[in-house]
C-alpha cells in the first residue's frame, strides 16, 4: 500500500511517500541530484517495503520547490528530523537510510543524539568532488549504532584508500563492496537495476539481523 502525505515543521512543508505497513521503519533520504520521485528512489523504496518494513521517502525543501541547489545543512537537517519524527509515529523502531547526501544527513542526526536502530549508507560521500583533503568523518566518533556502508571501488566521492583508512575500521560498521562501481549507478558491469537489487537484498538481510539483535 502506498500513501502520500505531508511532513511539516516550523513554517515548512514537504511531500513524503510511505510504502508498506511493517513494524520496522526505514527512512530513505535522496541524494543531492535526485528527489523522492526519481526511478531509482522509487525502486529502492518499493524493494525495501516488505511485510516487516515500512519505508518512507521525502523531498528536501529545495527539491520540493524544483531547485537543484541543496539547502543549507541546517535546513536539510531540520527537514530530515521532521521526516524521521513522522515515520516514528508509524513504527516500533527506525533505521535512517540514504543515498549520498541523504545518508550523510542521517549520520549527523544520529551523532547529535537522534534515536535510530541503525544507519544504512548508500555511496556515502566521504569527501567533496576533487577534495579528498576535506574528509566528512568527524561525526562518526559520536555514533554508537550499527552502520551498513555500500562502497563502490571507483567512487570519486569516496576514494577507496581513504574509505579503508577512515570508514572500514569503525567498530560498528559493516561494508558491502561494489567492485568497479562509481558514485552513480554504473561502472564495472553495474547498472541501476543490479545495484538496487544488491542494495535491497543486503539491506533487508542486515536490517533483519540488527532488529533481531544478532549483530552489534
Amino acid at each position: 500500500m502506498t500513501r502520500h502525505l505531508l511532513v511539516s515543521w516550523d513554517d515548512q512543508t514537504v511531500s513524503a511517500v510511505i510504502e508498506g505497513s511493517g513494524s520496522t521503519g526505514i527512512l530513505l533520504a535522496h541524494g543531492a541530484g535526485t528527489d523522492q520521485s526519481h526511478p531509482t528512489m522509487v525502486a529502492l523504496r518499493e524493494g525495501l517495503a516488505t511485510d516487516d518494513n515500512t519505508v518512507m521517502t521525502f523531498n528536501y525543501p529545495y527539491t520540493e520547490r524544483g531547485s537543484k541547489r541543496p539547502d543549507r545543512q541546517e535546513k536539510l537537517l531540520a527537514c530530515h528530523e521532521a521526516a524521521a519524527d513522522r515515520l516514528a509515529e508509524e513504527v516500533g523502531r527506525q533505521f535512517l537510510a540514504g543515498r549520498s547526501m541523504g545518508g550523510r544527513m542521517g549520520t549527523y542526526l544520529v551523532a547529535d543524539g537522534y534515536a535510530a536502530a541503525g544507519l544504512v549508507l548508500y555511496a556515502y560521500p566521504l569527501h567533496p568532488p576533487g577534495r579528498p583533503d576535506r574528509l566528512r568523518i568527524e561525526q562518526f566518533g559520536s555514533i554508537d549504532v550499527p552502520m551498513l556502508f555500500f562502497q563502490g571501488t571507483r567512487d570519486t566521492l569516496s576514494r577507496m584508500e581513504l574509505f579503508e583508512q577512515h570508514i572500514a575500521p569503525l567498530a560498528r560498521a559493516e561494508v558491502e563492496i561494489l567492485e568497479g562501481a562509481g558514485h552513480g549507478f554504473r561502472g564495472g558491469g553495474w547498472d541501476a537495476t543490479k545495484i538496487i537489487d544488491r542494495y535491497v537484498e543486503r539491506t533487508l538481510e542486515w536490517v533483519g539481523r540488527v532488529s533481531s539483535g544478532r549483530t552489534g
